[in-house]
């Protein structure tokens, strides 16, 4: 079921917007024809597949999110786990707090400096990782696009990514 309008059409404007040359300014407050709307409808879709796909882990997506995170580099404070998922903590701490009642993480009060607090994985959430192994071949097959694909446009996305950082780098104060 799509949420998304028909926008199959093939007059010049479409055309235009596949070739270098310039769209008219009316063209380009088309929503669709805005990268960042395209990105964000994909990640939404991609929330919403996951919600399935992750539901024999009991993980949400954010969850499964950090529990990669932590099933690959093992022990780390929050901050840490924060920049890796680029989650503030205002986000994450809450999502922390729920995978520690869940069972499958402890937070603990750095014994050196209070204000940091390390994540670890429980036993539980460490097993849990088995269970978790098929979900990324799951999420490239209902993507629609070859292995090749997948990791070409995970390359561009990645590329777009440190360009906007580091457009926004320039302009900080």
């Amino acid at each position: 079921m799509s949420h998304q309008p028909d926008r199959t059409t093939t007059d010049s404007t479409t055309d235009r917007a596949t070739t270098s040359q310039p769209l008219p300014s009316d063209e380009l407050l088309r929503l669709d024809r805005q990268l960042c709307f395209t990105l964000h409808a994909a990640s939404r879709a991609f929330d919403s597949l996951y919600r399935r796909v992750l539901s024999d882990t009991g993980l949400t997506y954010p969850q499964y999110l950090a529990m990669l995170v932590l099933w690959e580099y093992g022990e780390m404070p929050v901050k840490r786990l924060g920049e890796y998922l680029r989650l503030d903590s205002g986000t994450l701490s809450p999502l922390l707090k729920r995978m520690q009642s869940a069972g499958l993480v402890q937070r603990e009060r750095s014994a050196h400096d209070e204000r940091s607090v390390t994540v670890r994985l429980t036993a539980e959430g460490a097993a849990l990782k088995e269970r978790a192994q098929g979900v990324p071949l799951a999420a490239i097959e209902a993507s629609g696009l070859g292995l090749a694909e997948a990791v070409d446009l995970q390359a561009r996305v990645r590329r777009l990514t440190a360009a906007l950082d580091a457009a926004l780098a320039e302009e900080a104060p």
